[in-house]
């Protein structure tokens, strides 16, 4: 009997940590926050600019990206949606439409030597009706309804 009790709770916890979501605490100009890559959407992936062309904003799963400025410049940047210390998404819900906060750094400055480069707030929008995500208004993305993470 010891060995099924000490059997289920092995798997218990090896089930509650492959399902923990990665949170980091950043400090911004105005405070601390934490962050983190997932949501209950599929976020990750290239943002375009209207017509499908540049400047974009790309997203990778593991927290880095692109950030492409308007003269076409490009920076390599670790990014993550806002959330509660526990992992959990902060947003506010419209009728249509839900809305985050973006923080997103320069990725060399993000090294413990280089620090000195501020987190950045970005506007971050999901449109339901569209079937849209946009950065900043601006950039944007489609998704499928089938894709979002349960």
């Amino acid at each position: 009997m010891k060995s099924l009790t000490l059997l289920f709770f092995t798997l218990l916890l090896s089930v509650t940590y492959s399902y923990a979501q990665k949170v980091e605490k950043i400090t911004a100009k105005d405070g601390s926050y934490y962050i983190t890559t997932t949501i209950d959407y599929p976020i990750t992936g290239t943002y375009l600019s209207e017509g499908g062309t540049e400047p974009i904003v790309q997203l990778n799963p593991d927290g880095t990206g692109v950030f492409q400025l308007d003269d076409l410049s490009k920076t390599t940047i670790v990014w993550g949606m806002e959330c509660f210390e526990d992992g959990i998404p902060k947003y506010q819900k419209g009728f249509n439409y839900a809305v985050y906060s973006l923080w997103y750094k320069n990725r060399e400055a993000h090294s413990e030597t280089n620090t000195k480069e501020e987190w950045t707030y970005a506007h971050f929008s999901i449109h339901f009706e569209k079937k849209k995500m946009f950065i900043l208004g601006e950039r944007s993305k489609d998704y499928v309804e089938e894709s979002i993470i349960k």
